[in-house]
């Protein structure tokens, strides 16, 4: 299952919350902030889609991701790479590393994060 963008939007906000209260993510929100009629139906829909759930206190909904960020984000650079790149980590690799502009010193730091992912792998 996937998310809308704007439904991503209020995951990114629950993350860095952890914890929330409807007006807890209205406040993350830039101006113009969304109705608050409009961020419970993006949550109505996260819960139904099982990334969101939410604790009650009264009439008051405390919401929380189900979902780790790193999780979401791992999915979708693996589906990234099935779909755009012929379910090629090089390719991808290729792809980064040549269009996006990155520096020398950014690609050294990719190169070290690297090298330590084959030594963690050769283990």
């Amino acid at each position: 299952m996937k998310l809308s963008k704007t439904e991503e939007q209020v995951m990114q906000y629950l993350w860095k919350l952890e914890k929330a209260f409807m007006k807890d993510i209205l406040t993350e929100f830039p101006q113009p902030k969304p109705a608050t009629t409009t961020v419970a139906t993006l949550l109505k829909r996260m819960i139904d889609k099982g990334f969101v759930n939410y604790n009650l206190y009264g009439k008051s909904r405390e919401y929380y991701p189900l979902i780790k960020k790193t999780d979401y984000f791992s999915k979708h650079v693996n589906g990234l790479i099935k779909n755009f790149f012929n379910n090629s980590a090089s390719q991808f690799a290729s792809f980064f590393t040549s269009e996006t502009n990155l520096s020398v010193t950014e690609l050294e730091e990719l190169r070290k994060l690297i090298d330590s992912q084959i030594k963690e792998q050769k283990k």
